[in-house]
């Protein structure tokens, strides 16, 4: 008895040891790491929560209590709300039509919402997004420009600094899609990283609509910079997660807020073909 209590003990503290260095980690990575369950792997990941030292999210753990300016690496945010980022992408492609262009941001979520795009024909699509560039490579469409920034790589697979920045000013784009890492009522759309910010903003400044995209657990986070207020957002798309008095916030600062609902699923009789959303003007 003694011996296996050592060694989940030992365990544990080499599942700390991956997550501190990735930032998170996926259940699934964990069980082939280790050897053990799925559940064994549950279970220690609840032991570790509830000491503080990790944040449960679906399907893995991430680093516990972000501040300010701690920045999670993409594959750490990849694990997080993964259903509802692509609701939420999955809606917003319905807003890009054939022969625009648009910007997407960095982020998980606008990394969806690039799959959602893959199959619209005459698209150009700025980005400072690795993961999203790559997407759109791998697709293969001989119709579709994408136009990948260059600069300083973050943590988050972001690309900053002089290079993008020079980049991105000189251009227009019909649309821009930004993920963010915090919203809230005093401090807007906000990011821990000050050099993200600063492209970000650039961003912005050279779309004529600003699509913001963030799922309910952004709400009440706040990274250190801000990239806009909420009033600077034309469309707002979250998840039915969003707390009541966020939605009612939401709904009086930004052009206009969209619920994005997932289809029923396929097992329930259902008349009603699209999505179901909430959208106020």
């Amino acid at each position: 008895m003694l011996s296996r209590m050592m060694l989940a003990q030992q365990r544990r503290t080499a599942i700390m040891d991956i997550v501190r260095r990735q930032g998170g980690v996926r259940v699934s990575q964990l069980a082939r790491e280790f050897g053990v369950s799925d559940m064994t792997v549950r279970r220690d990941l609840e032991t570790l929560a509830d000491r503080g030292l990790v944040d449960k999210v679906h399907g893995g753990a991430t680093v516990a209590g972000p501040g300010s300016t701690e920045e999670p690496g993409f594959d750490a945010k990849s694990v997080r709300q993964r259903a509802e980022k692509a609701t939420i992408a999955a809606r917003a492609a319905r807003l890009v039509e054939p022969g625009m262009a648009v910007a997407l941001s960095a982020g998980t979520t606008t990394a969806a919402l690039a799959a959602c795009l893959t199959d619209v024909p005459g698209l150009t699509v700025v980005t400072n997004s690795i993961p999203v560039a790559d997407t759109l490579h791998r697709a293969g469409r001989d119709d579709q420009t994408v136009v990948l920034t260059g600069g300083i790589r973050t943590p988050s697979d972001a690309l900053v600094g002089q290079v993008a920045d020079a980049a991105i000013a000189a251009l227009n784009v019909d649309l821009l899609f930004l993920g963010v890492h915090g919203v809230s009522p005093r401090s807007g759309f906000t990011t821990p990283n000050l050099a993200e910010a600063g492209t970000d903003r650039l961003l912005v400044a050279a779309a004529r609509r600003l699509v913001v995209l963030a799922d309910h657990t952004k709400w009440g986070t706040v990274g250190i910079a801000t990239i806009a207020g909420l009033d600077d957002a034309d469309v707002f798309i979250t998840d039915p997660g969003v707390a009541p008095e966020a939605r009612a916030v939401l709904a009086q600062r930004v052009g206009a807020l969209i619920v994005a609902e997932p289809p029923h699923p396929a097992g329930r009789r259902q008349r009603i073909k699209p999505p179901r959303e909430t959208e106020h003007p």
